[in-house]
């Protein structure tokens, strides 16, 4: 095999990296001594408040006699309940991401008129620069889409004459055309890698200005370009749910945190892609798709509730599937009764499961939703209860659209760029300081020893 310099380990990196391990543990009395909050949250899961928002609200608690009581979760979208705005999608028969883009944007709801001329804009932006599918994407592709994602996004600041301009006006226009061009920019890398690694055939199939996000990205992915009405609505409906999650969520505060030092928005944004591709943010729906199949292989019958809660506790006894110890899909940093995002996409998982013929799935899906919760409480000592969360779901959703496991967690990446967009705005305009917080050192002062007598 030839020599690769730059993804050879040596032993003498080996020898250092013990040094560095031993160098960076901390002892874990010292954060409770010094009352560290790690992760920046307490032990309910509670996140420690670091700064106020207008776009979203995550509800998980309501106060009873002055004390808070875990309630079943809600999430608000500037004030509007995220299951009303897809109820009403739904009642009218529309496709809704754009118009909640819009909401998020600029904190309303807007008219036929506005909507119209909005859908207008992003069909505009929805163009990327001349030979750069050539020139960016189909050269060096990489095996994982969400690092395409992250490149293409730092070289369009090659193409951008005000790249570096922070006005309101220059950051808005700029995100609007990231938030069109997200779904070509995956889609685009994730075939160029086919076609370079695995010999698949080739094709770029351009997005149409007057269909909507989810129905070009299910365009410009299928060879044929084909898709239901079914297929588009309950994507569409993916995307409303993943968009935007509070100023807390990883990359949602790494959007904050780099923008406070008014930095471009292709750094930034770029920035919050690295957040969103590490498995313990964006990337989990991929590990329960993945546990599932594991599952459906280990379980003879489907329906038999014991033999279902058997594998469950050899999960969390890191006895199955990766040896993780982990139900994936199951808990959330800030629900405890339920995800409201779960709940709004059960219905609309069940009745494509019935077109696509996989009830049966489907019902293994709804029994695990219901034994994890019970099974965890038996087997760990637990601060809060726990829930299945929206990634239990959208990963199965995605496997029967047929959306291959490489662009899963970048189809989260193409609804919380909305998110991240506004939390940008948000930042800039309230002109805040660079975001800095504190870290106690621990190390006892030194003397200087001079090299001979070390």
């Amino acid at each position: 095999m030839e020599h690769n310099v730059f993804s050879d380990i040596t032993p003498d990196i080996v020898n250092l990296a013990d040094l560095s391990r031993n160098a960076g543990i901390i002892e874990q009395e010292l954060f409770t001594k010094y009352e560290v909050k790690r992760g920046l949250r307490d032990l309910n899961g509670k996140g420690v408040l670091a700064g106020l928002t207008n776009i979203s609200d995550v509800r998980a608690n309501k106060i009873v006699n002055g004390e808070q009581i875990p309630t079943h979760g809600k999430l608000f979208y500037r004030g509007y309940n995220v299951e009303d705005l897809v109820k009403g999608f739904d009642a009218d028969d529309r496709l809704g991401f754009e118009e909640v883009t819009y909401l998020l944007l600029f904190d309303a709801l807007p008219n036929q008129e506005e909507l119209d001329k909005f859908k207008g804009l992003l069909g505009y932006y929805r163009s990327l620069p001349t030979s750069f599918v050539r020139d960016i994407i189909m050269k060096a592709p990489s095996r994982d889409m969400m690092n395409t994602l992250a490149r293409s996004v730092l070289t369009l600041y090659s193409y951008d004459d005000r790249a570096d301009d922070t006005s309101l006006e220059n950051v808005l226009r700029q995100s609007l055309q990231l938030i069109s061009l997200f779904p070509m920019l995956a889609i685009y890398g994730y075939q160029a890698y086919r076609h370079y690694h695995d010999g698949k055939s080739l094709y770029i199939h351009q997005p149409l200005p007057e269909l909507s996000t989810a129905e070009n990205i299910l365009r410009i992915l299928r060879p044929n370009k084909k898709y239901t009405p079914l297929e588009a609505k309950i994507l569409d409906i993916a995307l409303i749910l993943h968009m935007e999650h509070g100023g807390g969520n990883n990359s949602s505060f790494t959007t904050h945190v780099v923008t406070s030092s008014l930095t471009d928005t292709y750094s930034t944004i770029a920035a919050a892609i690295g957040s969103l591709k590490g498995p313990r943010h964006g990337g989990a729906n991929i590990k329960v798709v993945r546990m599932f199949e594991d599952m459906k292989h280990q379980v003879s019958d489907w329906e038999n509730e014991e033999e279902v809660s058997e594998y469950l506790r050899k999960l969390l006894h890191k006895e199955a599937f990766d040896h993780a110890g982990l139900i994936y899909g199951v808990g959330h940093a800030v629900y405890s009764k339920s995800d409201p995002r779960a709940r709004v996409f059960k219905s609309f998982v069940q009745e494509l499961s019935l077109e696509k013929g996989l009830e049966k799935e489907f019902a293994l899906y709804s029994l695990v939703e219901k034994l994890a919760p019970k099974v965890i409480a038996e087997e760990r000592q637990m601060y809060k209860g726990v829930n299945i969360n929206v990634d239990f779901y959208s990963g199965f959703v995605y496997k029967m659209l047929g959306l291959p496991e490489e662009l899963y967690t970048p189809i989260f990446a193409i609804a919380r760029i909305v998110g991240w967009s506004a939390h940008r705005m948000e930042e800039l305009a309230n002109n805040g300081k660079i975001i800095r917080p504190a870290y106690k050192p621990i190390h006892k002062d030194m003397k200087y020893v001079p090299l001979e007598e070390r």
